[in-house]
């Protein structure tokens, strides 16, 4: 992380301009310049986003991108200063691996891919890419990667919570052997009195 950088507060989003290219569209009287930007934002707390952007003028694509990556901010589980387990993820020709790292080992990772993890507040971390190194898929392959780990970190339902109604009875805590086996509805002698 780079020691001139001020951290932010957990509310304020930061904006990195990743990439701005050129674009063109033949059309009948010739060729239709227009500029896209690529931008990520982050509160460095968690929370990144990404977006796309296409305008005459690269302000205005600029400003496009950076709407659209607030518009879709996902939350990245964090584990002192780094990741809880390595993941990997792919997307279009590119493959991102990601590693967990011991405090100090500081952000190992080059171009857009260390430009995601500082702005989403992760200190210590490895990374690797294979394959394609298209900017625009080298963060959507690292956001794809943060999301498993989001997944992951999600409690998943237990086998018995997916079988439905007589699971939720057996789950419930009674002092007799046989009140498991009854459905929720059913009433006892007791209650009917």
């Amino acid at each position: 992380m780079n020691p001139n950088l001020k951290p932010t507060p957990a509310g304020e989003l930061e904006e990195r301009t990743i990439s701005i290219d050129r674009v063109s569209r033949t059309v009948k009287g010739g060729k239709r310049m227009r500029f896209r930007a690529l931008v990520v934002v982050g509160d460095r707390h968690g929370r990144i986003g990404s977006g796309l952007g296409k305008a005459t003028e690269v302000p205005l694509a600029v400003a496009k991108a950076t709407t659209s990556a607030k518009k879709h901010l996902m939350t990245v589980p964090i584990h002192n200063d780094t990741i809880a387990h390595a993941v990997s993820a792919k997307f279009g020709g590119t493959l991102i691996q990601l590693w967990p790292a011991s405090a100090g080992t500081s952000i190992i990772a080059g171009g857009p891919v260390r430009a995601v993890i500082e702005l989403a507040g992760i200190r210590n971390i490895l990374g690797k890419l294979h394959g394609s190194t298209n900017k625009t898929n080298v963060v959507q392959a690292t956001l794809a990667a943060f999301e498993q780990l989001a997944m992951s970190n999600q409690r998943r339902p237990v086998k018995s919570e997916v079988r439905g109604q007589r699971s939720e009875v057996r789950s419930q805590k009674s002092d007799s052997p046989t009140s498991d086996l009854r459905l929720p509805s059913a009433e006892t002698p007791e209650e009917s009195k």
